[in-house]
């Protein structure tokens, strides 16, 4: 009997300093939290009737795209490049190099744009895929990509910078392509 009290007595014992511990975190946590800033609301004071892009002025893109509640958006498939020439014996003769399949890709995204009555001022993200290359060392030819959405983004004819993502991938379906290009773009608002 003695011991089965002072087994009780152990077991309140740890009970109560679990119990002191989980309180004593709850506590804590709770002020941390509470002495966070505010946080903005999900939605800003002021409607948003335009898409706004952020991040830094200096940057060839954007940190981040806010759009319009209720915007209808165009998502376009991956886009390959477009053949060149069929007879070429070269993948640059048949698809051309980085920089040349990437302004290819972006002239047919203009197209399919085009096709719904968007231009690429409408684009706000982009993400683009690309495969090293045999010719630069076997690595991947960021700059010719750069170089290439250098020609339709971030221009005086096209000042928007649209949010991207840059993704290096082991192999696209044909192993000709080096580069493919989704893009999101939203349709302007009525006026």
């Amino acid at each position: 009997m003695e011991a089965t009290k002072n087994l009780n007595r152990t077991g309140i014992k740890k009970l109560a300093a679990v119990t002191a511990v989980i309180g004593l975190s709850v506590m804590i946590g709770w002020s941390a939290v509470s002495a966070l800033p505010d946080t903005p609301n999900k939605y800003p004071d002021e409607p948003i009737h335009e898409s706004e892009f952020y991040g830094s002025p200096t940057s060839a893109i954007s940190s981040g795209v806010s759009v319009p509640a209720g915007s209808s958006y165009l998502f376009t498939s991956g886009t390959v490049p477009p053949l060149l020439n069929k007879d070429g014996k070269t993948i640059y003769e048949r698809y051309g190099d980085t920089k040349t399949q990437g302004i290819g890709v972006l002239t047919e995204i203009k197209k399919q744009l085009n096709a719904k009555g968007l231009s690429m001022e409408d684009v706000i993200y982009l993400r683009v895929y690309l495969v090293a290359d045999a010719a630069k060392e076997g690595k991947i030819d960021y700059q010719g990509w750069f170089d290439a959405y250098g020609q339709f983004f971030n221009t005086e004819d096209n000042p928007v910078k649209p949010a991207r993502s840059t993704v290096g991938v082991a192999g696209l379906v044909n192993s000709d392509w080096l580069i493919e290009i989704e893009a999101v773009a939203v349709y302007p608002k009525k006026k």
